[in-house]
């Protein structure tokens, strides 16, 4: 990624009891938890507002490619008040023994039943704030000139880059209530080496078929049938475009990839390290993503109402899954 002059996003949870501070703090004890809190009785008129969430929307939209991915599948558990609920708690079930089979099944079975694991997964707040201030926002209104969104822009664009590097990378530093966040690579997935890297000279469409087929098995052999996603780095990106072979004309590397039965697309992912491609069967007993708070923007004001504050913040967090015994349905290549 190049430089910004905008810092990245932050990464915060409520305190533990539930406390929090503040002015902004009140308001939201006071009516439950609900952003909307902070944007009733604001500075901003209607369409200065819609030109600020149409803004934030479309840049979301655009730079969550691994969670649209989810999102656009119905991989996804929505929270009722994300803002008051700072860790999900879930169940790892256990597997039971195969069914019997006797033409008249007075045989007594096995008296199997399901045992369950319990994991907490933290929910924290992702979020950046931008400013405006009174003297600007009168100057665009006396001028008849749209408000200036590019900060709301670059704002946005930070939470939505920390939510995809979340699920990619993980967060893995970050923990709370007894649980940690994990993303593709970080997580106790299924392994298979990579032989040769996909943008050398000397590797042929064939080899990076013949890994994609391995990590296919991978998760086969773990009890996950797909569908997948594959997701390749940016040094691969153009490494896909070349033809698989001289008997395939017209015929690219990621064209021939998609070919494989239960390949749904191969995604280029910005957070992926070089040389680290991952599979993910896309089903909710592999990953979802959790949502409490979409992209959302809220106000407040300071120095006597002479400088308007706004916050971009969401709650999304992946949520990695693998049964009790960890069979997983995420693959990764990596060397």
């Amino acid at each position: 990624m190049g430089k910004s002059i905008i810092s990245p996003a932050r990464l915060d949870g409520i305190l533990p009891g539930g406390k929090v501070y503040g002015n902004v703090a009140q308001r939201l004890l006071a009516t439950g938890m609900k952003a909307n809190a902070l944007r009733t009785n604001d500075t901003l008129r209607k369409d200065e507002w819609k030109e600020l969430d149409e803004t934030v929307i479309k840049i979301s939209r655009q730079r969550l490619v691994g969670v649209q991915d989810l999102i656009g599948r119905g991989l996804v558990y929505n929270l009722g008040n994300g803002l008051g609920t700072t860790v999900l708690e879930y169940e790892k079930e256990s597997d039971i023994s195969e069914a019997q089979m006797n033409m008249d099944a007075a045989t007594r079975g096995a008296g199997d039943r399901i045992t369950y694991d319990i994991g907490y997964l933290p929910l924290p707040i992702v979020h950046k704030d931008f400013q405006i201030s009174i003297r600007a926002l009168e100057a665009s209104r006396k001028l008849g000139m749209p408000l200036d969104t590019a900060t709301a822009a670059m704002a946005a664009t930070k939470v939505s880059e920390k939510i995809e590097e979340i699920l990619f990378t993980g967060a893995s530093s970050y923990t709370f209530g007894g649980g940690t966040i994990y993303g593709y690579t970080d997580f106790s997935s299924n392994s298979v080496t990579l032989e040769d890297e996909w943008d050398a000279s000397g590797t042929s469409g064939s080899d990076i078929l013949d890994d994609v087929r391995a990590m296919k098995q991978a998760s086969i052999d773990a009890k996950h049938y797909g569908p997948w996603m594959l997701y390749v780095p940016t040094n691969y990106e153009t490494a896909l475009d070349n033809d698989y072979s001289t008997s395939y004309p017209n015929v690219t590397i990621r064209d021939r990839i998609k070919q494989v039965n239960g390949i749904l697309d191969v995604r280029v992912a910005d957070y992926l390290t070089d040389d680290k491609v991952v599979m993910v069967e896309m089903t909710p007993e592999t990953v979802r993503m959790v949502i409490g708070l979409q992209p959302t923007t809220v106000e407040w004001e300071t120095e006597g109402g002479m400088i308007t504050h706004f916050k971009v913040m969401a709650i999304m967090v992946p949520q990695i899954r693998s049964d009790k015994d960890g069979n997983s349905g995420i693959v990764l290549l990596s060397a």
